[in-house]
């Protein structure tokens, strides 16, 4: 933490070889954070290396008695994320991401398997849309209740009802899973 603090006071001076000890450190983990929100390796970098500009550019607003500098990095890098997936709108998977097809699976199965990762699409319509646009979309829910036309609190209120929902659709979900496991 000490050699952060150094580093961190070397960066808010404008002296580019802290930058480049800061991303040496740094880089890896905020590029597992980005890939694993973008899913594509070249945008990845791309978002990384925008995100250690805008990190260069800002770095006197940061403030260590505030919190680590990797939250504050990483608060930097997510944001990148979110700001180019809102303006691609490209939150949904649609790509088959599967390393391998599994040709052994027994047609026995039953079908409720197969909508274990359809639990949203139990939800009511308005807890599925809220649960859309905060967790897939991205947005804030002040950006959300917009959208939605309601009122913050209501809105609020939808999130906190469908997730106690779906922690109830999970714990159904776990009971069938052990009973599935102990089947096989």
């Amino acid at each position: 933490m000490q050699d952060d603090i150094l580093l961190i006071k070397q960066l808010q001076a404008n002296d580019e070889r802290a930058l480049s000890l800061l991303y040496d450190k740094y880089s890896g983990a905020l590029y597992s954070v980005i890939i694993k929100m973008t899913g594509d390796e070249g945008l990845s970098q791309d978002l990384l290396q925008e995100s250690f500009i805008t990190i260069w550019d800002k770095s006197h607003q940061y403030n260590p008695e505030k919190g680590r500098f990797y939250t504050w990095a990483y608060r930097i890098a997510k944001n990148k994320v979110l700001n180019y997936l809102r303006k691609t709108d490209i939150l949904i998977q649609t790509d088959d991401l599967s390393v391998y097809e599994n040709n052994d699976e027994p047609d026995t199965i039953n079908r409720d398997f197969f909508e274990l990762n359809g639990a949203i699409t139990k939800l009511e319509a308005h807890h599925q849309k809220a649960i859309e646009l905060v967790y897939f979309k991205g947005l804030t829910h002040r950006e959300a209740h917009a959208e939605m036309d309601v009122p913050l609190g209501t809105f609020k209120s939808y999130i906190q009802q469908a997730l106690k929902q779906l922690r109830v659709n999970y714990i159904k979900i776990i009971v069938f899973l052990l009973l599935m496991i102990d089947v096989m």
